[in-house]
């Protein structure tokens, strides 16, 4: 599991890093760096796990440029395989990966915090990893789908720039809602998710309907609502495949 947390912690990282600071190669560079200072803290330094941290450094480096690229030309789709090519490979991958021992399994030792204190430190770095994705990678997954399969506002000239207009608080409440049904999936409550759904769909339907009252050359209420359709399926899909990975 070490491998898949780290892989997910290099990605979020990246993106964490892209949306306080867009600048050009620096995010991928602080994502990469994450993953071999977390990598050599964890005491992951046997021959076959510090290829595995060489490799990783270079997917999050590479993941960072696909992205970059994706949303600014046609091709959406490359960082979305790049994605989930590379999640797959490290899930099958997984139980050659080194156990997380060294600082990382001391400090979980020492932490006052009983619900990391009861973790070993693969599952810490895995929920580490899978929580920071929700915080980051799962707005950038979420835009890149929308932006791939073409569910976005029809006024935008080149059909690739997601709507910020509508909507506003998405990419607010998009990880805040992952994160709170990661939570609750892992406190066994996962039915309570329901009732973030519901309340999301009661919150944005005067939203909805208000499209009809749109200018006729404006995005209509079928258009406003298939965007917002798809972009919440992404994102409850993603948090649902966080606990899949949790075994939440």
């Amino acid at each position: 599991m070490s491998w898949i947390g780290l892989l997910l912690l290099g990605f979020a990282v990246t993106d964490l890093v892209f949306s306080v600071r867009p600048m050009r190669h620096v995010p991928e560079a602080v994502g990469a760096t994450c993953v071999v200072a977390l990598g050599l803290l964890a005491d992951l330094t046997d021959g076959r796990d510090l290829t595995a941290l060489l490799v990783i450094a270079l997917l999050t480096i590479a993941w960072g440029q696909v992205v970059t690229r994706g949303f600014a030309s046609d091709h959406s789709w490359w960082p979305l395989a790049l994605f989930g090519g590379t999640v797959t490979g490290a899930v099958v991958l997984s139980p050659y990966a080194g156990n997380v021992d060294g600082a990382v399994a001391h400090w979980l030792t020492q932490t006052p915090v009983a619900v990391l204190a009861g973790l070993d430190g693969d599952q810490a770095l895995l929920l580490a990893g899978v929580m920071l994705a929700q915080l980051s990678t799962g707005n950038v997954l979420v835009r890149l789908v929308l932006a791939a399969t073409g569910t976005v506002d029809p006024g935008h000239g080149s059909g690739r720039e997601v709507p910020t207009y509508r909507l506003k608080g998405g990419r607010l409440l998009g990880p805040m809602e992952r994160v709170f049904i990661v939570g609750l999936g892992l406190a066994g409550e996962l039915t309570a998710a329901s009732v973030v759904v519901a309340a999301k769909g009661l919150l944005r339907w005067p939203e909805l309907q208000a499209a009809r009252d749109e200018h006729p050359r404006g995005p209509g209420i079928h258009q406003v609502t298939e965007y917002f359709l798809v972009g919440s399926f992404v994102s409850w899909m993603l948090a649902l495949a966080g606990l899949v990975l949790l075994g939440g």
